[in-house]
């Protein structure tokens, strides 16, 4: 598909220098619904001439040291263009300015984060000399990278979650082929030159644009590539699974969120963090609370609270300081939501508030008397949409948040120390959050979920050994 070029036309990042193409689509402002920049559509040759410079890099020395004092130096760098990356989040995205510049500062974090990690990789002694007959011998392990890693990312937090792939895999010695998602790769592509100022060898990293369906299958073509690393839907993380064959594997595939409210939280507060962290990025984020079970006991009061707390947001134009929320993604996508809750009130669900939709806008939005065969429940909405259930008994309340597909985070208010500590054992997640919603993440916790939230840990120090092969090393002396 061949289109008018805007302003601003973006190549491929290949080798350390911009490659034009004839072929190029539009990247729009999911606000203005305008063109904002053009980026190029790669071919087959493309990949693999990315591939193939990617694993030549690798065989040139790239010491910890300075892969420390490039992801350092890019860290610093992206702090200072900090105003340029989110306003191109906002455009690209449609996320409001003061969310952007949090995930600026995010990822420069990340940054720094995998720039100390890179010099803590480390191996451990390994005692074989007190087996019999190996009273000579001594071992260690080394950790090795794993070669070029393929990083396929998704549209929702284009920038901090390209960082917390491609910041790990070089902090381990790797090569990175990126295929951003085609709606959000301006980030990507800016940080690509982010990335040469900070003196990153030619290589290293190849941000390669396109079809998605087409650029991934080239990738998982190409035999060079010896690891995938993917955020996105169970259903292509499962293909990618087998088509990968023996090949390492890291999937981030979502979530339906839990967050409980138990009878002796704070209700003000638990109502407070579920509003803003059910429908921040108008509720497109993996870990958005999307099913709350509060205690039968303070339901009327819980829901009367976040009703107001929800009330109290503004969505519009996301430019604006004061804006909380924004369009979402794709007018489809808006519309999706919108007959998913018109089937859940169909269904005998309450609407308690919210509802509209106007294009791409979707107004936050709370049901009540919610049952889990609904698909605001079963299935992940991805969208500003929050469904309200009571429960009576704490093992009644584990057993709907268990009673899910998914699992990779979820969320408790309570003060009774052992309903969190049966929850931290039962519950079935990758990461629980006490006295906070499910939404909860620092950039150096371990990330990463069971079921089909997939498989594999995000955070630099978690996601390295991800990325690197241990080999052991035996001495016979």
């Amino acid at each position: 598909m061949v289109t008018v070029k805007t302003e601003q036309t973006y190549g491929l990042w290949i080798n350390g220098t911009w490659k034009e193409k004839k072929e190029t689509m539009n990247v729009i402002n999911k606000y203005t619904q305008q063109a904002e920049a053009s980026i190029a559509m790669a071919d087959k040759n493309d990949v693999d001439e990315a591939v193939e410079g990617a694993k030549k890099a690798c065989k040139d020395s790239f010491s910890a040291y300075n892969r420390f004092l490039v992801l350092s130096k890019a860290a610093q760098l992206l702090l200072e263009k900090k105003e340029e990356f989110a306003r191109v989040l906002v455009a690209e995205v449609g996320k409001p300015i003061r969310d952007s510049r949090v995930e600026v500062e995010r990822a420069a974090q990340t940054l720094e984060i995998s720039a100390e990690e890179a010099k803590r990789i480390h191996g451990e002694g390994v005692p074989v000399e007190s087996a019999p007959g190996s009273e000579n011998r001594m071992a260690f392990t080394l950790r090795i990278p794993v070669g070029v890693i393929a990083a396929i990312t998704p549209f929702n937090v284009p920038l901090n979650l390209v960082c917390h792939k491609v910041g790990p895999a070089l902090a381990a010695g790797n090569s990175v082929v990126l295929k951003p998602a085609e709606v959000t790769p301006l980030c990507a592509l800016m940080l690509a030159e982010v990335f040469k100022e900070a003196g990153l060898p030619d290589g290293r990293l190849q941000v390669i644009t396109g079809d998605g369906a087409e650029v991934g299958g080239w990738l998982l073509e190409n035999q060079d590539v010896r690891m995938f690393t993917f955020t996105g839907s169970p259903r292509v993380g499962e293909l990618i699974r087998q088509r990968a064959g023996l090949r390492k594997v890291a999937l981030e595939l979502g979530n339906n969120s839990a967050t409980i409210v138990h009878k002796d939280a704070d209700l003000d507060q638990a109502a407070a963090l579920i509003a803003n962290k059910s429908f921040n990025n108008a509720g497109q984020v993996c870990i958005s609370v999307q099913r709350v079970y509060v205690h039968e006991d303070v339901k009327s009061p819980f829901v009367q609270l976040l009703k107001e707390k929800t009330e109290e947001l503004k969505f519009g134009d996301p430019m604006e300081d004061s804006t909380d929320i924004g369009p979402m993604i794709r007018e489809a996508e808006a519309e999706r939501v919108e007959n998913w809750v018109n089937e859940a009130v169909a269904e005998g669900a309450t609407l308690v508030t919210g509802g509209k939709r106007n294009g791409a806008f979707y107004e936050p939005t709370i049901l009540t008397s919610v049952k889990r065969e609904m698909k605001v429940c079963k299935q992940e909405v991805f969208g500003p949409v929050v469904g309200v259930d009571t429960y009576a008994t704490i093992d009644e309340v584990i057993e709907k948040v268990n009673d899910s597909d998914y699992g990779l985070q979820a969320g408790l208010f309570t003060n009774d120390l052992a309903f969190a500590m049966k929850a931290a054992r039962e519950v079935e997640v990758g990461g629980l959050i006490v006295n906070d919603a499910s939404a909860y993440r620092v950039d150096n916790m371990p990330y990463g979920g069971v079921k089909k939230s997939g498989t594999g840990k995000e955070g630099p120090r978690y996601a390295i050994e991800e990325m690197t092969e241990e080999r052991i090393i035996v001495m016979n002396v």
